[in-house]
């Protein structure tokens, strides 16, 4: 099967992102162009992710769209878990299409998330974290930290991302997705 390879992320919610944007600048993150991203979440036909922990989803971010797999989260304190994505061909129409294969499969929308995204990349501590500021429609503004790993450098990136967390002055982090966020807000 080979050597395994995580997610390892964790999320903050922020009341003054303008704040900790110029934090980070200094930091030496470099922010790309905001971009406008909308997932598509699904179900299994069989089982409840829900229940499971796992999230299925098809993203567009202008023309280009991408299926993800995201599995059980591993720990109690970041959001690290196995994730699988793979591109799809361009095109708005896509996702239509796309959410038709998976409904005829048996697959049942479970929501659907907008957010516009600055992404951005930090060097720290001898890895390459993955920055983003999302503000999520209905819910806010978040940060996103992430960081690539396999089995060997898995304990070393979580320890990278509570370090850029100190630094940043940032609280709890929320471990929650924004589509379980969005349903908690709507119970």
């Amino acid at each position: 099967m080979g050597t395994r390879h995580w997610e390892v992320e964790k999320k903050f919610p922020l009341s003054a992102p303008a704040e900790i944007r110029i934090r980070m600048a200094t930091m030496g993150v470099e922010f790309g162009p905001v971009v406008d991203q909308v997932d598509h979440y699904f179900n299994h036909p069989a089982r409840d992710f829900a229940v499971t922990d796992e999230a299925f989803r098809l993203r567009q971010e202008g023309l280009t769209n991408c299926i993800t797999y995201k599995g059980p989260k591993i720990d109690k304190l970041t959001k690290t878990r196995t994730e699988i994505e793979l591109p799809l061909p361009p095109g708005h129409n896509l996702v239509d299409d796309f959410a038709g294969l998976l409904g005829a499969l048996g697959f049942c929308p479970a929501g659907t998330v907008h957010k516009q995204r600055e992404p951005g990349r930090l060097c720290w501590n001898g890895h390459l974290v993955d920055v983003a500021l999302d503000k999520v429609e209905g819910l806010g503004s978040y940060l996103e930290l992430e960081i690539r790993a396999d089995d060997e450098s898995l304990a070393a990136a979580k320890l990278a991302l509570d370090s850029v967390a100190q630094e940043l002055g940032l609280g709890a982090s929320e471990r929650r997705s924004y589509l379980e966020l969005m349903s908690f807000n709507n119970a």
